[in-house]
């Protein structure tokens, strides 16, 4: 197994992606920490994983706390006794809109993309350096590598997580703490939905969130939305030894939207 005798730790893990990366580490042999804001959906997680043979144990919380987004390291840590991995995959859309903006949508957007990952980074170094190194992955987006008229505020927020990733990469290489970002386009998730559907996007506005979806996938090159199992493979890789030389790296997920 690809992550056998591995401990690991991913956040927003109750739906979409973070599910599906969850559950596919556990297959692959990882003691998983699943964090979410959702209990129910923390404990669906963690039953199924069980149910396969897997081991997880669950946290929900809000990681707007900077107090709970450095508790979950060392829970996890305490649990299974030590921690070589961290997907840092919670996130937010924020507003859509520049005129009239929301600025209380702005800071949550700001909190959960952007300071959250970077508390929960800081208590993860430690952690990583006791076992000899480790990974640190974080969700980004295709916004965060080429902008986004439809989401000025997503985009910057992800093109500071691009920013802390190829930065941290230079700066943990010695400690052999590998750093890099998955970087997903249109994706069938819940929250990509909520992405497309905002209600002050109003060029969306009364219309059909799955028609949306639907009709923006239609326009990529591989003709499909990515699946949150399809982003799961790319992080199983990144955060896998299979990986051990590779940091740094924006590895899109996005059917060659990008391209």
């Amino acid at each position: 197994m690809r992550l056998a005798n591995k401990i690991g730790l991913v956040t927003a893990a109750g739906s979409g992606m973070g599910r599906a990366g969850a559950i596919r580490f556990a297959k692959e042999g990882a003691c998983v920490g699943v964090v979410d804001l959702d209990q129910a959906a923390v404990n669906d997680v963690v039953a199924e994983i069980e149910a396969a043979g897997g081991k997880a144990i669950g946290i929900a919380c809000d990681l707007r706390d900077d107090a709970n987004a450095r508790r979950i390291v060392k829970e996890i840590a305490d649990a299974f006794g030590g921690l070589d991995f961290v997907w840092n995959h919670v996130g937010h859309p924020g507003p859509a809109a520049v005129e009239g903006i929301d600025m209380a949508d702005y800071d949550l957007a700001m909190d959960l993309n952007v300071r959250s990952v970077l508390v929960t980074t800081e208590a993860a170094l430690p952690e990583l350096r006791v076992r000899g190194g480790g990974a640190l992955l974080y969700t980004a987006s295709i916004s965060g590598l080429k902008g986004s008229p439809f989401s000025p505020v997503y985009a910057a927020a992800k093109f500071g997580v691009v920013g802390m990733v190829r930065s941290l990469a230079g700066r943990y290489a010695k400690d052999k703490i590998r750093v890099n970002a998955v970087y997903p386009g249109i994706t069938d998730t819940p929250m990509g939905r909520v992405f497309v559907a905002r209600p002050d996007q109003q060029s969306t506005q009364g219309q059909d969130r799955e028609a949306i979806l639907a009709n923006m996938a239609s326009t990529l090159p591989m003709g499909r939305a990515a699946t949150p199992t399809d982003v799961a493979n790319a992080a199983l890789f990144l955060v896998s030894d299979e990986a051990e030389y590779v940091s740094g790296v924006a590895l899109p997920v996005d059917g060659a939207a990008i391209a």
